[in-house]
């Protein structure tokens, strides 16, 4: 068998079903491959960025491993973006650069760079060195990939491997490493500790999306009667309506929060590395009396320093938490009490702005209708930007895999992208990408890609005309003009643009003309977008919450 069509092999063996790329003259012999068969689909975009974006879309939506496909040096460096976020996420992708030739290397190929580029926004990055040893260390970058934490692995593949065919040296059996179960005595530590606690609270993240450790988390909430904090990366692995949520830890949380934060007497940390974003430079008052559950070793006393420290998964650990305190009572009576105080608190902030309903719109306004809208089993992909914050704190989601959002590396230009990844995954779910205008621009040739390959999603755009989040801190805290880094005087056009492009486009101003241009777009066939003109000059969440 041909290299290039082992390689496809070996992907749709692992579960791949989609491969996210640009073709190039180097990848032509993978395109050839997939083209031959229907168990596998070849998204292409528009740009490499978009590619690992897309792939982590995909990923995050779906828990499944998902692959990419590049050229070398321009396409494999534009990539490196969207694999440091999938990096910083612990997202699963292995991701394919079809390499220089060997007996070029060195020689200043065309896009020839040099393979350790990519070392630090990888888990691992993997070149491939002899024809016969290609999906063996294919295989060995899916296991890493796979192995937790989870991330992302690049595999280097020389261009003049693919068409040969050779001998394979076959991949063994692969146990995928995890890690094991939390040490009796330090649950027997952390249960007395939560145990005697009489305010409790817990701080969820993303691992415990990663685990599938949802239904862990609600039933100890629900023993400890603590209230829930997700982080932003771990919104959604508690219902947002559900009794024991307390608010999303994000650059928008607010002082109702970190309050009842501050007033717990003991919290459990779990799935999250506790880190600067999350907890504002480590400045929200965690009590000392604090179980940290988390994979990386070197999480562990950064920040805080825990009572009780556990490298371990966190759906174990819930796990044997839950069976330690079937033995012990719990101190803990008032938890939905403050889970109830803290977000009648958030939402009396909010009440104000979420009451505007002339045009242009503060965007609480804007998101509150959006929310109104848009199906509770949707799949929403956030891009980042200042209306993220506000999403993160108000618009309610509902399953861990349904809300999808960049993390600590806080790429603009992700939210069409990961869409696209979303719905391949997900081909029965509505859809729909939330993003900025400026978030937009930064991936806008991928409403091309919606089209060209008549993918249902919806994309709702807010257009305020202004990097609003950066002119809001230019103007309060430097001496520069409001709307500094507006084009207010040259504004975007966006029904021309994405019809353009092929797209059905609406556009809404007031939250009544949202809740039913939303709800249509998302009930239509094929891609829309929707424009929502919002103001510039609102206030910005990490300000707003926290007066």
């Amino acid at each position: 068998m041909r290299i290039n069509e082992a390689v496809i092999d070996r992907l749709v063996a692992n579960g791949v079903d989609t491969l996210f790329g640009i073709p190039g003259k180097q990848t032509l012999p993978l395109n050839e491959a997939i083209s031959e068969r229907t168990d596998i689909d070849f998204i292409m975009a528009r740009h490499e960025t978009a590619v690992s974006h897309q792939a982590w879309g995909y990923a995050e939506t779906s828990g499944g491993l998902a692959a990419t496909v590049v050229i070398p040096g321009p396409g494999d460096m534009n990539a490196m973006n969207g694999l440091k976020n999938a990096l910083n996420d612990c997202t699963p992708l292995v991701h394919m650069a079809v390499e220089t030739e060997p007996e070029i290397r060195g020689g200043d190929g065309i896009h020839e760079t040099p393979p350790d580029t990519y070392d630090n926004v990888v888990k691992e990055n993997v070149t491939v060195e002899t024809p016969e040893s290609t999906i063996a260390e294919l295989q060995r970058a899916i296991d890493i990939a796979l192995t937790a934490p989870m991330g992302p692995v690049r595999v280097g593949i020389p261009k003049n491997f693919l068409p040969m065919d050779v001998p394979l040296a076959e991949p063994g059996e692969t146990e995928t490493r995890t890690v094991g179960s939390p040490a009796d005595e330090r649950i027997a530590e952390a249960a007395d500790l939560l145990a005697e606690s009489e305010r409790p609270i817990i701080i969820a993240g993303g691992g415990v999306r990663a685990s599938g450790a949802s239904d862990e988390l609600t039933s100890l909430a629900e023993t400890l009667d603590a209230p829930v904090f997700p982080t932003y990366k771990g919104k959604a692995v508690l219902p947002d309506d559900h009794d024991l949520f307390a608010g999303v830890l994000c650059g928008g949380t607010g002082s109702a929060v970190k309050h009842q934060i501050a007033a717990a007497d003991a919290a459990l940390g779990v799935g999250t590395d506790l880190d600067a974003v999350t907890m504002k430079h480590w400045e929200i008052d965690v009590p000392d009396d604090l179980v940290h559950v988390t994979l990386d070793a070197d999480d562990i006393g950064v920040g805080y320093d825990p009572a009780v420290g556990i490298v371990a998964d966190a759906g174990r650990t819930m796990g044997a938490l839950e069976s330690a305190l079937d033995t012990r009572s719990i101190a803990s009576t008032n938890g939905h009490e403050r889970a109830r105080e803290t977000r009648q608190a958030v939402e009396d902030r909010l009440a104000e702005l979420v009451a505007v309903e002339e045009p242009p719109l503060p965007s609480p306004s804007a998101l509150s209708a959006i929310r109104d809208a848009v199906p509770r089993e949707a799949v929403v992909a956030a891009d980042a930007g200042g209306f993220r914050l506000w999403s993160l704190v108000m618009f309610e989601a509902y399953e861990p895999r349904d809300y999808v959002n960049p993390g600590s590396w806080a790429t603009m230009g992700s939210g069409v992208p990961s869409a696209i990844g979303a719905k391949a995954a997900n081909p029965d779910q509505d859809v729909v990408a939330l993003t900025g205008d400026g978030g937009l621009m930064m991936c806008v040739h991928e409403l091309h890609t919606l089209a060209d390959e008549d993918i249902d999603v919806t994309v709702i755009v807010l257009n305020n005309s202004d990097y609003a989040i950066i002119s809001e801190e230019a103007e309060r805290s430097y001496r520069m003009d409001a709307s500094e880094y507006g084009w207010q005087d040259v504004p975007l056009d966006f029904d021309a643009i994405a019809s353009g492009m092929g797209l059905e486009t609406m556009r809404a101003g007031t939250p009544d003309e949202i809740r039913e241009t939303v709800a249509a777009a998302v009930e239509s066939d094929g891609p829309t977008l929707v424009e929502i003109s919002t103001d510039p000059h609102e206030p910005q969440a990490s300000v707003w919450m926290s007066d």
